[in-house]
């Protein structure tokens, strides 16, 4: 009998961004991929063309962001319980908190397939610091669904020790795992030419002082702190024209930040390189990486920096808390705190060349937990777990309560078909009944 998983996601450029390792060890797997995500949400990498070239169906739900989209939302959970009733789907693994929360409510509203449902939380929207509403919004339905969750994937060690405190399904375990994985191959210090040639192109010249960040343009990512510490820098150095500031990404905020930088008068200083593929190239070039996200579940794009090779002022939050080591890979900062952000920059940019020297390779040493091979293991035992509850039946009959599984590795708690044509994938989702509507 083919074995069936389906990956569950809000936007649609995640596989593509996050999720073509775990598509490919499923695959070996002997596990057909199933993809579903709301194609109609921008996305800034093509999302349906890694997953066109991994042979995995896209399916278009009605997922939104916001949990408070109720219409959306709950269109989206009926087209679930199609997706899970027309293919033979044995597991549900699920991402972002629309996606878990959709994806474990559809396992328990499917009895009659009780397919497996592992959960990776990207980063809890309730953590030491978040307004007082996202404890009293999301704290409560978190711990309510974990009961219907049989692994729960984390990804620091303050969202660990909380899932450590939820119910899960009987026998559930919760894992922490280092994120994605860090490709050290892809994101390795340049050579003195490369970095020349590079700073050329961007046309950053020799002697200027390089920052960048790289993240999507939104409030989370708080690009704003970093340009405020820009304009006050300014108003009180006279050698300020040296220093440029370049940021990678796009996103709503986009022209919100394009204001900013009018009114900071920093239209000299800010470079918009908008959405890049060529991050690493970009980040070797710079002298600094500055990240000041207000949350982070670990915050890759710190990590890349730091595998570059170059040192990172990054905010205080849970994520960064897994590899910033202060004064030795960078410095950290409220992710408010202008006056910290300069101090941070500043270090970096007065340091002795002897100093940054040894910055830089401790930088790089700092990200080698990080690195995927460690990340393609974690996953590898997990979905193992899984498949031995595939095997063991779940997702192909009626519940009859817990299975008896045993693991070593965890802390418990509690053949392959190609994919479908457009046309052919969109013929089938017509002639549905209920809530099915293609893009």
């Amino acid at each position: 009998m083919e074995k069936h998983i389906l990956i569950l996601t809000t936007t649609k450029d995640f596989l593509g961004k996050f999720e073509q390792e775990n598509v490919r060890l499923l695959q070996e797997m002997g596990y057909v991929v199933h993809y579903a995500t709301n194609r109609r949400e921008p996305a800034y990498l093509p999302g349906e063309q890694a997953a066109e070239r991994l042979g995995v169906p896209v399916h278009h739900i009605e997922i939104a962001r916001s949990p408070f989209m109720l219409e959306n939302n709950e269109k989206a959970l009926r087209q679930l319980l199609w997706l899970l009733r027309r293919y033979p789907i044995r597991a549900i693994h699920c991402h972002t908190p629309v996606g878990g929360l959709l994806g474990r409510l559809a396992g328990r509203l499917c009895p009659e397939k009780d397919p497996v449902v592992i959960y990776t939380a990207h980063g809890f929207h309730f953590y030491k610091g978040a307004p007082v509403w996202n404890h009293l919004a999301y704290y409560p339905v978190e711990r309510w669904l974990a009961r219907y969750t049989d692994i729960l994937v984390v990804i620091n060690q303050e969202d660990y020790r909380t899932a450590r405190r939820f119910r899960l399904k009987k026998g559930g375990l919760v894992y922490q795992i280092p994120g994605v994985g860090l490709n050290r191959e892809r994101f390795r210090p340049l050579s003195a030419q490369e970095r020349r040639l590079g700073r050329q192109r961007l046309g950053i010249g020799e002697d200027a002082f390089f920052l960048v960040s790289v993240g999507e343009l939104n409030e989370n990512k708080n690009q704003r702190v970093v340009l405020d510490a820009l304009a006050a820098m300014k108003a009180r150095d006279e050698d300020f024209p040296r220093l440029r500031y370049g940021i990678c990404g796009d996103g709503f905020f986009r022209e919100r930040i394009k204001g900013w930088i009018r009114e900071l008068g920093l239209a000299d200083t800010v470079i918009l390189y908008g959405h890049r593929r060529d991050i690493p190239a970009v980040l070797g070039c710079a002298d600094a990486a500055v990240f000041p996200s207000i949350r982070e579940g670990l915050g890759m794009a710190g990590l890349e920096a730091l595998a570059m090779g170059i040192p990172v002022v990054a905010s205080d939050n849970r994520g960064t808390r897994e590899y910033m080591e202060p004064g030795k890979n960078g410095f950290v900062c409220p992710p408010h705190d202008v006056e910290g952000f300069i101090r941070g920059i500043e270090a970096v940019r007065r340091m002795p060349e002897e100093a940054k020297r040894e910055m830089a390779a401790f930088c790089r040493e700092s990200t080698e937990p990080f690195d995927i091979r460690h990340a393609r293991e974690a996953m590898r035992e997990i979905y193992a777990q899984a498949d031995r509850l595939v095997r063991a039946g779940r997702g192909a009959r009626p519940r009859h309560g817990a299975l008896p599984i045993r693991l070593a590795a965890g802390r418990r708690e509690s053949e392959k078909r190609p994919a479908l044509p457009e046309a052919e994938e969109r013929a089938v989702h017509k002639e549905a009944a209920g809530p099915w509507e293609t893009p």
